[in-house]
């Protein structure tokens, strides 16, 4: 299946994973789960048609630096609830104002420090979905998606690392293949190949070194190696995405069942 976009302005990389079809010949219902960038300043169609849609929760994944820099535009009816993924700014995966020379430093320091952004980036993922304390806070999403009645929105800054690695544990336990997990995550390279483009562009005329540069690229890239090695690491320790929401986070079968039933059709 083709992956499409919410047509929404100011929302370059949102979409509604409604219709993505399931192992066992289902399908996710629409305007139920909705993965998406950041709600800063969204203009007045933006907001109608989220609130048509009937958004009923926003759980930001951003760091307090992230939501301070650009705050979310309110949507009538709906519920804020922040549940930061990532404590610190971190290249690669935080962005905001202030993390312009951070990112240049960092791009600096980890460029001497790992061979490639892929190693970076790949050892940043695995962090946020082994480490206990990080796991602690996915289960916190995962019971706010879980219990809501209606349309669940999660977002991060860009919508591809924090809010992508969301999506796939959603989209796992509710029984989407792996490859279309993978094709999923991959779409923000289409749906935000205006900005990337932008930020090479700025990347070709900044005065610092090609190796460096380098890395910057890779920390702003959608490359499947960063989700598909995690994938790799959950198979081999617990033997699937599922198994290990089971049993790194504690997702039981019931909740499963329960979250079938509500969300497919």
């Amino acid at each position: 299946m083709r992956i499409v976009k919410l047509k929404l302005r100011k929302l370059n990389n949102t979409r509604d994973l409604g219709g993505f079809p399931t192992k066992d010949g289902k399908t996710i219902k629409h305007g139920m789960l909705i993965r998406s960038g950041k709600l800063n300043k969204l203009p007045k169609s933006t907001i109608a048609k989220l609130e048509k849609i009937g958004v009923s929760v926003v759980v930001d994944l951003r760091i307090d630096t992230e939501v301070e820099e650009h705050p979310s535009t309110p949507l009538k009816n709906a519920k804020y609830i922040r549940v930061p993924l990532i404590c610190t700014p971190t290249a690669g995966i935080t962005h905001g104002k202030s993390m312009a020379g951070v990112m240049l430093s960092e791009s600096k320091r980890l460029g001497e420090e790992y061979e490639d952004a892929t190693v970076y980036m790949t050892k940043v993922y695995s962090e946020i979905m082994f480490t206990e304390a990080s796991q602690k806070k996915i289960k916190e999403v995962l019971d706010i998606i879980f219990k809501e009645d209606g349309c669940v929105l999660w977002n991060c800054s860009g919508g591809k690392d924090r809010a992508g690695l969301i999506a796939m544990l959603v989209e796992a336990i509710l029984g989407v293949d792996d490859e279309l997990i993978l094709k999923d995550y991959m779409a923000s390279k289409r749906f935000q190949i205006k900005k990337r483009t932008l930020q090479r562009l700025g990347l070709v005329i900044a005065p610092i070194p090609l190796k460096f540069k380098r890395m910057l690229r890779g920390f702003m890239a959608v490359d499947k190696n960063y989700i598909g090695n995690v994938i790799k690491e959950m198979n081999r320790r617990y033997g699937s995405i599922v198994d290990y929401c089971k049993k790194a986070l504690g997702v039981t079968d019931e909740e499963i069942t329960l979250f079938k039933q509500k969300c497919l059709e």
